[in-house]
């Protein structure tokens, strides 16, 4: 038999090679059935929200300033640190941040420009409100 050969091969137990075997065809036919289904339902809302931003006006204007709570920290593509916020639900990147800041502080920041499509837009800390 084919599995006995594998077996000798490698020198182990043919039971063990069947059950390797069956686990990567398991898993296998997990990966295919999760391609085939399609994107999570996280993925879908995700998608539908971006959609919905891309087709309504921000609610933010160039050149105001807003107050809003800090939703967390990440770094920009240009390598400093930015702390992320929404006001309405849309986002704000906003750079110049002092080291005092982080997720759950309120803080005032000047919106700058806005970024390709309109869904969010560059700000500039102003002040902790």
């Amino acid at each position: 038999m084919v599995l006995d050969r594998i077996a000798d091969l490698v020198g182990v137990d043919p039971l063990i090679v069947a059950a390797l075997l069956g686990a990567v065809g398991l898993v296998v036919l997990f990966l295919l059935v999760a391609r085939l289904r399609g994107p999570s339902a996280e993925a879908r809302e995700s998608q539908r929200a971006h959609e919905e931003a891309q087709e309504r006006a921000p609610p933010v204007d160039v050149g105001e300033t807003y107050t809003f709570g800090v939703k967390e920290l990440s770094e920009h593509h240009s390598g400093t640190q930015v702390a992320v916020g929404e006001v309405e639900g849309f986002v704000l990147f906003v750079e110049d941040i002092p080291g005092s800041v982080g997720p759950g502080d309120v803080i005032r920041a000047k919106v700058l420009s806005f970024n390709e499509g309109r869904t969010s837009a560059d700000a500039t800390f102003v002040e902790k409100a």
